[in-house]
C-alpha cells in the first residue's frame, strides 16, 4: 500500500536537519576520539552502548538500524523497500550457503551476515538447511533451491562434486537479485533506470576480472543495456583490456577508470566508488526537481552514504591517514 508522499516529504524535510553534510570534511580535520564526541553529543547513534571511539561501529549499527526502520515504515512503495532492503537477503542467503558449504560454526558464519532485509537471517538460515523457501519471494526461492542443488546435489553413491568456488556460489545470487530487481522496480522509472546502470556496471567489471568472453559471460547479470556482443569487445587477443571498447555508450568514462586501474596494477576501487554511489549521484544532479518517491530516496541513500563515509573515516583516523588521503576516499553524498 502506497504512504502518503507529501506526509513523509514533510517528516524528510525535518530530520534533514540531522545530516552531516558538510561537517564530515571538517571531520576529516580532527582527531578520532574528537569525531566520536562530536557525534554523541549530537545523538548520532542514539541507543548505542559506546565507551569510546573504538566502539564507533556501535554507533554506525545503531544508526543503520534507524535508517532501516524509517526505510519500513515511510517507503512510498513496495518498489522502493524492495530496492533498499531486498539486496541483503540474497547477500544473507549467499553468506548461509557459503557457512553451510564450509561448515562453520554460528560464530564463525555471524561476520559473513549483514543486518535483516525483508526476512530474518535466522529465516534464511533455515531455508538453506531444509530446502523449505516457500515464504520467500521466487527469485531469491530458487536462488537457494539452486545453491543448495550446487552444493549438496549429490546423492548417496554418486562420484563426489569438484570443489565449488565462492564465486559460483555467488553468482547464483547476483543473478537471481537482478532478476528480482528488475521485476519489482519495473514501474518505477528512476529505480528501474538504476537496476539498468548497476547491472552494466557489475558487468564491466566482470568482464574486467575473466580472462576469456565465455567465462564472464557465466557470470553476467540480466537487467543492463550492454549485450554480450557489446562486452566482448573488451577482450583481446593480448589479454589486456582493449581501449574505447565502450566508445559512444554512457558507461565510456566509467570504462576508461577501470582500465586505467587495472593496468596500473590496482583494484579498480574508483569505479566501484561510482556503482556505490550512483543513486545519490543521480539524485544530486535534480535535487531541486525532485518528484514523488525520489525526495525519500534522496534521503535515506544521503544517510547510508553518510555512514559508508563515516566508518571510512574512523578507520583512516585510527590509522593516522592524511586529512587528503581520507577526503579522496569519501563517497559521494
Amino acid at each position: 500500500m502506497a504512504k502518503d508522499v507529501l506526509y513523509t516529504n514533510g517528516i524528510i524535510a525535518v530530520k534533514e536537519g540531522a545530516l552531516l553534510k558538510d561537517k564530515l570534511l571538517k571531520f576529516c580535520e580532527s582527531g578520532a576520539a574528537e569525531v566520536f564526541r562530536s557525534l554523541t553529543e549530537g545523538g548520532f547513534g542514539k541507543g548505542a552502548e559506546a565507551a569510546s571511539v573504538y566502539e564507533y561501529e556501535k554507533l554506525l549499527a545503531a544508526d543503520e538500524r534507524d535508517i532501516d526502520g524509517f526505510i519500513r515504515e515511510y517507503s512510498p512503495t513496495n518498489a522502493e523497500r524492495e530496492y533498499l532492503l531486498s539486496p541483503r537477503d540474497f547477500h544473507n542467503a549467499k553468506a548461509a550457503v557459503k557457512a553451510e558449504y564450509l561448515q562453520l560454526s554460528a560464530d564463525e558464519a555471524a561476520p559473513l551476515y549483514a543486518p535483516d532485509g525483508l526476512y530474518s537471517v535466522a529465516d534464511i538460515i533455515g531455508a538453506v538447511k531444509s530446502g523449505e523457501v516457500s515464504a520467500f519471494n521466487k527469485e531469491l526461492a530458487q536462488a537457494v533451491l539452486s545453491a543448495r542443488e550446487l552444493c549438496f546435489g549429490a546423492k548417496e553413491g554418486e562420484e563426489e562434486k569438484a570443489e565449488i568456488s565462492g564465486a559460483d556460489i555467488g553468482a547464483i545470487f547476483d543473478k537471481a537479485l537482478y532478476e528480482h530487481l528488475v521485476r519489482v522496480c519495473a514501474r518505477n522509472l528512476f529505480l528501474k533506470k538504476c537496476v539498468r546502470y548497476k547491472a552494466d556496471m557489475l558487468n564491466i567489471l566482470t568482464a574486467l576480472r575473466s580472462q576469456t568472453p565465455e567465462y564472464a559471460a557465466a557470470y553476467y547479470v540480466s537487467g543492463g543495456s550492454l549485450s554480450e556482443k557489446r562486452l566482448s569487445a573488451v577482450f583481446t587477443e593480448e589479454g589486456v583490456p582493449a581501449e574505447g571498447a565502450l566508445q559512444g555508450t554512457a558507461y565510456s568514462e566509467f570504462y576508461e577508470k577501470c582500465v586505467s586501474q587495472k593496468k596500473a596494477g590496482l583494484p579498480m576501487t574508483d569505479a566501484e566508488r561510482i556503482s556505490d554511489g550512483l543513486e545519490t549521484f543521480l539524485l544530486a544532479e535534480r535535487k531541486y526537481e525532485l518528484k514523488s518517491s525520489q525526495p525519500f530516496l534522496y534521503y535515506v541513500f544521503r544517510r547510508r552514504a553518510e555512514n559508508a563515509n563515516l566508518r571510512i573515516l574512523f578507520v583512516c583516523l585510527l590509522a593516522g591517514a592524511d586529512e587528503r588521503d581520507i577526503k579522496k576516499r569519501l563517497r559521494a553524498y
